[in-house]
């Protein structure tokens, strides 16, 4: 139905109007949208940290060759006239030529030992091929696996050789001798750095290669041929760790510039400062620097390694700014590798990178191996020459009058620098260049603050951040600033090992070793600490205890246990979460720390968490309680009487609203039954034995075949989307499953109501089963026999049929644990029935080592075609078996109901134990069947001996690691919903302007009256019997329930959006909906007559529904038949009414709810004795108030601004409840003015709105709400089955079981009488199931018996 142009466009309404809609839907909160809701609870993927360098190396011996024969040059060099002169700084023609030779190799000796002071140098001046090769021997030796230094200066020999050869000489210097690469090789081993100091010594680089290579196929021969005479030699070292640095090119001569050293290779490597200040005075531009002369250079004071002096200054920028450009420009590992495995070869590739910058000046081209990129025209240099400027500037000054140093602002620049790329920043690109000088101004105290605040800002980019900034090498850094005792760092450093250990939680290790740990004990045992950063701190404590055997001792002697305590109530959520957590893994598998927590009493004090508003902060505390119980160590009465007392804390849970707690639950119990297993083996055994013999009671059913209105044609089972509550609810997607899940909506589609056994508790079960989920093929118990324990155990405390104390503490945990095998969240179910099967092997292992069990089982062959299964009858107690209709799901075809009925079978159905079935099965002919002793029991699945493991280990919610994955995520950045530029935000501005324009347009018809509604604008026929229908507020879709499955419909287009199981049980139905978030991202809560309550998202669109969550919402359903109610009327009519809505119904009213989106409140009873209020927010009950009344709930309306709630009940009375009050009190009007069952009470909500209701006879009364009588009242038809109320339109709509629906307006008169459908040979409309009105529009979705669902609407000009 599309809405006129005329109204879509219209200019009337005032944008004032426009704006105060949008504003009430902003300020409506959301329900079910966390992260807990919208996110898988598991860690992130643990990203491959490569920063750990896995072979750190030292240079632990270096050989100094130098070929200089001072005095004569070698033939193939012709020399200018001036030419460089000088080694090493020094002019080797200033003295006798052996002292020159031996001052320069001390002076090279020197140069190198500023780099590495620690090495062993060894010169060797002017030498012999067996002298070179007795030195590189002996280094070898002495260095083993550590690396070897080789520097060959060749300027007083020829040049080196194509055939891979350099020059030395012979003993008495009349020869110049060649020595090949190769054997140098040999000698030198690996792995080793070589320095090649000389003309064309890029030769050498290549030859190096070519003899590796030589050597490598070399040795893949020797491997495959034995014969080979290298086969017998001890393996000659791989060459591939070698480091090449050559000063030039293979064709390049080295320059002779008589300004510069001759050596201007080994000047850069080694002494870099001085080199790059003499080479900027050079420059045409260090003209504009006046009165700086190359003298002058020579006398710029301080000292290297000192950065407070101005030489240690410019010291300092030369290295941040080298390490920065090699960060920027290399890839990743080979940085690495050269620039962070091993001091010296760092420290020489960054003044590599000078001396590619200088030479290239001279035409010359350094030349390493591996290869780098060229970095000579990077922008950082000119970051360099201004550094250099500033300094030399201030020279004649300082030197002259003495003034004071002004240091250099280049780190200051750097660091704004990158807090504008952090600032101005976009998610994809390139990272900071300016990373690496962070990290060198970590050493800066002058710096070290701003440096740290924005360090902590990058790495909360994300984990990405963290490993990068690892990988530049910040972590020592950030370890040593641990020994720091500044106050104001804490904050800081606290923010960035959080960081860190988020995305890394290696490195707990390296805190523990460095004492790290007490760092942060010491902020979290500070009060004066923000609770954030105690958070931090906590969460850290917690990585560094967590599967650390050597953290948990350090943490325990820190009294990390005393000072988590104090912190248990804290205000702050997610301190109190942490600390929990952190409690928790500090106690497993860790002893001393269990008894330390005994001592403080801490399990009496978790306690008060378990209540806490906060979902993750009691699933926290359910963690920390388990792990309490869980360690295996030697029991004592005083352990256990704490296990039993945390075991009955824990119970209380049982119901909790948040599936994350229930699964944490499971757990927590789980270990306890690892625990105390042999006492759960033993009541696990009476369970079973009191299964088999004690037949369920199931009532007769209660309805009259006579009066049950015939289904011609019950019609073909449409196939289901496949459904994944996340991924548990499997996907029924083999012929096989697919028609297991078939046929469990076929049975019982027309079979009488399903009656409880009175004791039962909730009977609620996952839809993984029902979806045929592998894991429970192999099991022992089957989900129908654990709900029927269920059943048996509630019954056998009232009969106490067994010897031992029944309600021992193991039993009432099995019962828990039962009641938890039928939880409505699949993941629960799943858990606790692994945990429950797992213990019911044991036992029968155990019991058949006493008696052989027997082996028998009864089957009945199934039929053969593969599209009809068969369906499963779960036949109660000991009688003979019912022959079932097997049924094709995929045919018209309905199953007779049998006489008596117990809850079906959910498909993969095993026979309890060794095969003694109590009841009659069939089996799908695919499976094996189960017919040997329990010892072959696992024969299809895995082998079961590891079973306590196969508890205790694979039990885990990975509710920890999810929980800090909150600490790798971006914590500083806006969220996207407050980001206004994000798609998210603009998409839901859309939403909001489109339902103010529903609101404004539906205003305007109502406004006009309406005064008829019998245009049909949508007829369809529904998968199943309609049972429930619920219009979007806003989008043009209805959902339509049938007994456990949901239709959503477009009724402006006339298709079928989606249709999906809702995954009940099937002896439960679908008595409620609601939309959740209507007005933005809309949820489905749906309720079934079992008290479960399911909330489904994605429906509806292209992607496949999932349950977002499910909890139990009312625990003692207790359906009541109505026969009595309405039989004391005397009125045929009214029990021909109940008998009818019996059938309808099937049995009591089901659940009730009600739903305020204003304050996340959810109202729920039905079969109850009880209103019970839940918090969604908090996700638990917020109060229960008694309904004083001894019939079910039927109808519920609650309105938030006045707090009150009005219930309609099955007695007919009408009563009123203000939930601000007392439970005792709050009950404050009763109208008992209705003689049968109310069919709804409906609350207005307007702040003096009435309440109106209606009962099966036809009476609609309106009561004012302080007023005792009725004020109106109107008599529509009799035998009303069914009825909705329009808030906005004051129409009602009627449907009886008579076959048509009466719309009335609020005097009373009807305005229309539907009882044909249109079209199709105007078909009467079949007896009324549902009824419900849009909202907004004036729209009426009518459900009826004959599985027809269609909408009628106001007449078209209104429209």
């Amino acid at each position: 139905m599309k809405m006129d142009t005329e109204l879509l466009h219209s200019p009337v309404v005032g944008l004032a109007e426009e704006e105060e809609a949008d504003m009430s839907d902003w300020n409506l909160p959301l329900a079910f949208m966390k992260k807990r809701h919208s996110e898988k609870i598991e860690g992130s993927k643990a990203l491959a940290q490569s920063w750990r360098m896995k072979d750190r190396m030292k240079t632990v011996s270096v050989a100094l060759v130098l070929c200089l024969n001072v005095g004569v040059d070698p033939p193939d060099v012709v020399k200018t006239s001036p030419c460089a002169r000088l080694e090493c700084w020094i002019d080797p023609l200033s003295m006798s030529p052996q002292k020159a030779l031996e001052t320069i190799g001390a002076n090279l000796q020197k140069q190198y030992e500023n780099w590495q002071p620690r090495a062993r140098y060894k010169q060797s001046l002017d030498p012999t091929v067996d002298e070179v090769k007795k030195l590189c021997t002996s280094l070898r030796r002495n260095a083993k696996e550590e690396r070897v230094l080789f520097h060959y200066n060749g300027h007083g020999v020829p040049r080196p050789t194509v055939n891979g050869e350099i020059w030395v000489f012979n003993k008495n210097y009349t020869q110049y001798i060649p020595l090949s690469i190769y054997d140098l090789q040999t000698w030198m081993g690996s792995p080793s750095i070589f320095v090649y100091d000389c003309s064309n010594a890029g030769i050498i680089v290549k030859s190096f290669k070519q003899f590796a290579l030589q050597r490598e196929q070399e040795l893949e021969v020797a491997a495959i041929n034995p014969n080979h005479p290298l086969a017998q030699m001890p393996l000659p070292p791989s060459m591939k760790n070698c480091i090449q640095l050559a000063a030039c090119e293979a064709t390049e001569l080295l320059p002779m510039n008589p300004d510069l050293p001759a050596d201007l290779f080994t000047s850069c490597l080694t002494t870099p400062i001085k080199i790059a200040l003499r080479w900027f005075c050079m420059q045409k531009s260090a003209k504009l620097v006046p009165g700086v002369t190359l003298d002058l250079i020579e006398k710029i004071p301080g000292r290297l390694n000192d950065r407070r002096t101005p030489l240690g200054e410019l010291n300092w920028i030369f290295t941040a700014i080298t390490d920065t450009i090699a960060w920027n420009v290399l890839p990743r590992d080979l940085f690495q590798k050269l620039f962070r495995q091993d001091l010296l070869v760092a420290s020489l590739f960054r003044n590599f990178l000078l001396a590619e910058r200088i030479m290239r000046s001279y035409n010359c081209t350094p030349v390493s191996s591996p290869r780098l990129p060229p970095t000579y025209m990077h922008a950082m240099w000119q970051a360099w020459d201004l550094a250099v400027d500033i300094c030399l500037s201030q020279l004649p000054t300082i030197i002259e009058e003495g003034t004071a140093f002004r240091h250099s602002p280049f780190f200051a620049e750097q660091l704004t620098a990158f807090q504008v790329w952090l600032t101005m920043g976009v998610e994809n690109r390139n990272p900071p260049e300016q990373l690496p000088i962070v990290l060198q101004v970590l050493l800066s105290q002058v710096h070290r603050l701003r440096a740290l605040d924005l360090l902590g800002r990058f790495l909360d980019l994300g984990p990405w951040a963290v490993s990068l900034a690892l990988s530049v090498g910040i972590f020592p850094y950030v370890l040593k600033l641990l020994q720091s005792s500044a106050r104001e760092l804490r904050p800081l450093l606290v923010f960035i090992w959080a960081k860190i250990l988020a995305v890394d939680s290696s490195c707990q290790a390296d805190l523990v070793k460095d004492n790290g740990h007490k760092y942060f004990l010491s902020v979290l045992a500070d009060p004066y600490m923000p609770a954030e950063h105690r958070t931090m701190a906590v969460f850290i404590l917690a990585v560094i205890v967590n599967n650390y055997n050597t953290g948990q001792e350090a943490c325990l002697q820190g009294n990390l246990i005393a000072i988590c305590l104090e912190q248990l109530n804290d205000p702050h959520p997610l301190l109190r979460q942490w600390v929990a957590i952190c409690l928790g893994r500090i106690w497993q598998n860790f002893d001393s720390a269990r008894w330390c927590g005994v001592r403080d009493s801490a399990h009496e004090k978790l306690y008060s968490l378990l209540s806490d508003p906060i979902p993750e902060v009691r699933c926290a505390a359910v963690f920390a309680l388990g792990t309490f119980v869980g360690n295996s160590a030697e029991r004592t009465d005083h352990s256990t009487t704490i296990d039993h007392n945390v075991a009955m804390m824990l119970a209380q849970l049982i119901n909790d609203g948040s599936p994350v707690v229930r699964k944490e639950l499971v757990v927590a119990l789980s270990h306890l039954v690892v625990q105390y297993e042999s006492n759960f083996c033993t009541v696990a055994l009476q369970f079973m034995e009191e299964e088999k013999s004690y037949a369920v009671p199931s009532p007769a059913n209660t309805t009259e075949p006579g009066n049950l209105t015939p289904v011609k044609d019950s019609p073909a089972i449409p196939r289901l989307r496949s459904v994944n509550s996340y991924t548990n609810i499997r996907a029924a997607t083999t012929a096989r499953n697919l028609n297991k899940s078939l046929q469990n909506l076929n049975l019982n589609e027309e079979g009488g109501p399903v009656v409880f056994s009175p004791g039962n508790l909730s009977t609620s079960s996952s839809a993984s089963s029902t979806l045929g989920s592998p894991d429970n093929d192999e099991y022992i118990l089957s989900f129908e026999t654990i709900d029927k324990m269920r059943r048996v155990s509630s019954y056998s405390s009232l009969n106490s049929l067994i010897g031992v104390s029944f309600n021992s503490v193991y039993t009432q945990i099995w019962r828990v644990l039962l009641h938890l095998a039928a939880d409505p969240f699949p993941e629960v179910s799943d858990l606790a029935m692994k945990v429950l099967n797992s213990i019911a092997y044991k036992a029968t292992m155990n019991a058949r080592s006493q008696r052989i069990l027997d082996c028998g089982s009864s089957t009945q062959s199934a039929p053969a075609s593969p599209t009809s299964k068969g369906t499963h009858i779960h036949q109660a107690g000991g009688s003979p078996p019912m022959p079932s209709a097997s049924s094709s799901s995929l045919t018209n075809e309905v199953p007779k109901p049998p006489a008596r009925d117990a809850p079906p079978a959910r498909p993969p159905y095993t026979p309890t134990l060794g095969g003694q079935a109590p009841h009659s099965h069939q089996f799908p002919r695919t499976r094996k069947m189960f017919d040997k002793g329990p010892d072959q029991a696992a024969e299809d699945g895995d082998d079961p001996t590891p079973h306590r493991n196969y508890i205790s280990t694979t039990m885990q919610t990975g509710l920890c690691d999810w929980s800090a994955k909150y600490f790798a995520q971006p914590v500083m950045k806006i969220p996207e919903e407050h980001d206004v530029e994000s798609q998210v935000r603009k998409e839901r501005e859309w939403r909001f302007l489109r339902n103010a324009r529903v609101r404004r347009q539906s205003q305007r018809i109502t406004q006009r009256g309406v005064s008829r509604l019998d245009d049909q604008i949508f007829i369809n026929r529904n998968p199943g019997v309609p049972s429930v229908v619920k219009f979007h507020p806003f989008n043009p879709c209805i959902a339509v329930a049938d007994k456990d499955s949901i239709c959503f419909w477009d009724w402006e287009k006339g298709e079928r959006l989606d249709y999906f199981y809702n995954g009940n049980p099937r002896y439960t139905r679908i008595t409620a909906m609601e939309y959740l978030n209507g007005h933005d991202c809309s949820l489905l809560l749906t309720a079934t007559d079992d008290g479960a309550l399911r909330i489904w998202k994605n429906f509806a669109d292209q992607r496949n529904p999932e349950m977002v969550t499910a909890w139990q919402g009312l625990s003692d359903m207790l359906p009541t038949t109505r026969v009595g109610v309405a039989g004391h009327q005397g009125t045929g009519l009214a029990r021909r009414v109940s008998i009818y809505l019996d059938r309808s119904k099937q049995g009591g009213a089901g659940m009730v709810v009600d739903w305020e989106q204003e304050t996340g409140l959810l109202m729920t009873s039905g079969d109850v004795r009880i209103i019970r209020i839940w918090d969604t927010e908090r996700e638990t009950k917020v109060q229960d108030i008694p309904t004083g009344a001894d019939s079910c709930v039927t109808s519920l309306s609650c309105d938030p601004q006045r707090s009150l709630i009005v219930a309609g009940l099955g007695d007919g009375s009408v009563r009123v409840y203000d939930r601000r009050m007392a439970p005792n009190e709050c009950r404050v009007m009763t109208y008992r003015e209705h003689g049968a069952w109310v069919v709804k009470a409906h609350l207005q909500r307007e702040t003096d709105g009435h309440i109106i209701s209606v009962s099966v006879n036809g009476d609609v009364r309106f009561f004012e709400t302080r007023v005792p009588e009725s004020v109106n009242v109107l008599q529509t038809v009799k035998g009303l089955t069914a009825l909705d109320i329009h808030p906005q339109a004051n129409l009602f709509a009627c449907g009886s079981m008579n076959q048509f629906i009466a719309v009335y307006n609020s005097n009373g008169d009807v305005i229309s009488n539907i009882k044909y459908y249109d079209g199709f040979m105007g078909q009467r409309i079949g007896a009324i199931s549902c009824l419900a009105f849009h909202p907004y529009w004036p729209h009426l979705a009518v459900g009826s018996n004959d599985y027809y669902m269609s909408i009628y609407s106001a007449e078209k000009r209104l429209r």
